[in-house]
């Protein structure tokens, strides 16, 4: 091609290659041994194998499942001060966690038998060391990251924790209060009512140190996005969360001001997340499990359920929208249901109401 007024040079047209020609990156997936019968039967074995050796060492006598489940029925308070020895002496995570490096070295595709926890958090997460009934032990990490803003929200699950610092990575910890009454821990709590968050300023972590948290009323947030730090904080978490009626509430921390309530048994949140699984695949059909979750004890989970079945489908949700504006126990979830209920009834068939609705759209 000849460029116009420019004596006859060529000007070449830079060619874009097709896109089957682009690179490919390849996933580690792509390299997993599908063919290799043999060697997928030798990592199941490995991984069956050490799972059993770490259940028979955890249900020993002396074993740490053993030890979590003869306190199931003991105040969370007592539970927390006879697991402690379990945060401080760590001789039995090392051992845990050096037999599951060994299983990945001898091969990388064998998947330790670790649960892991989180992980949506801008990648904080973690991994469930063991658990029974209300009792949880976890491995958490929270990652590093250079000039990060500090968090903006805290919050609070009602139950206590024992947080043992492994490494601080220089970055420092924040205190967060709330005041909650014993009639709102009983099912009164209500967000008009609910007390300001009070924040303190931040102090730096020590690696070793020990918090003792009563987490319907104290909370903490880290911050390492601070000169000093550098590297991931990794801490062990012991949490006891028998069911409650008080909701976990997230605060802002800047206003201290109330933000979020949802509903704090573990068992209430697995029913949550299910309707909202079945929602976005417009289950209709899955109605009464809704309806069945609005008679739930928790009155954030009772909401939640109705209000997921309203987007699912408003006509079956009407009638028990109804019922629930007139009468569920708790006044906010009555308002909620009553505002709700204005907005997704029909129109009168004829006068000064269809009129308004008219007007309105």
């Amino acid at each position: 091609m000849t460029a116009a007024g420019t004596g006859g040079a060529t000007n070449p047209v830079p060619s874009v290659p097709p896109l089957f020609a682009m690179p490919i990156i390849p996933s580690r997936h792509d390299h997993f041994p599908h063919a290799d019968a043999a060697r997928r039967s030798a990592m199941r074995r490995a991984v069956a194998g050490l799972d059993a050796a770490w259940k028979a060492a955890d249900t020993a006598p002396d074993g740490l499942v053993t030890a979590i489940a003869a306190l199931a029925d003991t105040h969370a308070d007592v539970a927390i001060a006879r697991l402690l020895p379990w945060l401080s002496d760590t001789g039995w995570l090392r051992g845990r966690l050096d037999s599951a490096l060994a299983l990945i070295a001898a091969d990388p595709f064998a998947r330790p038998p670790l649960r892991m926890v989180g992980g949506g958090d801008g990648g904080a997460g973690g991994l469930v060391l063991a658990d029974s009934g209300a009792i949880r032990l976890t491995l958490q990490l929270r990652p590093f990251a250079a000039n990060s803003a500090a968090p903006g929200t805290a919050v609070f699950v009602p139950g206590r924790a024992a947080i043992h610092i492994l490494d601080c990575s220089g970055a420092q910890l924040r205190a967060h209060a709330v005041t909650i009454s014993a009639a709102e821990e009983a099912g009164g709590f209500t967000a008009k009512d609910a007390a300001l968050c009070r924040s303190q300023p931040p102090r730096r972590l020590h690696d070793g140190e020990t918090l003792i948290l009563d987490t319907a009323r104290q909370s903490f947030t880290f911050e390492c996005g601070h000169a000093g730090a550098d590297h991931d904080i990794l801490f062990l978490e012991l949490t006891v969360q028998p069911p409650s009626r008080l909701p976990i509430r997230a605060y802002d921390i800047e206003s201290g001001r109330l933000t979020h309530v949802s509903a704090s048994r573990r068992d209430s949140s697995f029913r949550q997340m299910a309707l909202a699984l079945l929602r976005q695949l417009g289950r209709t059909d899955a109605a009464p499990l809704f309806v069945a979750e609005t008679a739930s004890e928790d009155f954030a989970a009772r909401w939640n359920a109705m209000r997921e079945l309203v987007a699912l489908d408003p006509a079956a949700a009407l009638p028990h929208l109804g019922a629930m504006a007139a009468s569920d126990p708790h006044p906010e979830v009555r308002h909620a249901a009553t505002t709700t209920l204005a907005i997704i009834s029909p129109p009168p068939a004829s006068g000064r109401g269809s009129e308004t609705c008219e007007l309105a759209r």
